[in-house]
């Protein structure tokens, strides 16, 4: 398993609350399932003039570089945040789904909702934390997720089954695109 933290980030710097009882949820788990670990930590100065949230998606997905070793990086996005993101997109005009696939990142879950995620560790009893900068509303992407997603809700209350929809067609045009690539390179 791989945990990346936002070291530098108010509220989870090294040695607060939120930042220690993350990572000792995570620690614990994999400890209790004999599982490896490999923590990284976002520890650079985010450069002026650079979205927070952009500088710190791509320090992890660094991090991910560095540490994946050739095997595939799951994530656990999920449909709530292909939501968030299309919104998001959509708004800077250039609209865009999560890909399934990208190098050597698989997202498995993003035809699913977040509450299933939450429902499923309820059940299992699998330990959950929430990282508490994700109410700041001062970041865009947690603006859109409280503010602007329950109004496109109002708009269109079918919106993740819109996108869902959307991912299905996305996916498998771009897999059959794939295969079909594949396939002439083999003749």
């Amino acid at each position: 398993m791989k945990y990346c933290s936002n070291c530098l980030q108010p509220d989870t710097r090294p040695g607060t609350k939120f930042s220690d009882e993350a990572e000792d949820v995570v620690r614990s788990y994999c400890e209790k399932y004999s599982l490896p670990l490999i923590v990284g930590c976002i520890n650079k100065e985010k450069p002026k003039g650079r979205s927070t949230e952009d500088f710190w998606r791509e320090e992890r997905y660094n991090f991910f570089k560095e540490v994946h070793a050739g095997l595939p990086v799951i994530t656990c996005h999920h449909l709530d945040d292909v939501v968030e993101t299309w919104l998001f997109t959509s708004f800077h005009g250039k609209s865009r789904l999560i890909p399934h696939m990208r190098d050597f990142y698989l997202r498995p879950f993003l035809e699913t909702r977040k509450s299933a995620f939450e429902d499923w560790c309820d059940r299992k009893n699998v330990p959950v934390f929430y990282d508490v900068s994700n109410s700041d509303t001062s970041y865009m992407r947690n603006y859109i997720r409280h503010e602007v997603v329950p109004k496109a809700h109002r708009v269109n209350p079918g919106l993740h089954k819109v996108l869902r929809k959307k991912l299905k067609s996305d996916f498998s045009s771009r897999w059959t695109e794939d295969w079909a690539n594949k396939s002439m390179e083999m003749t």
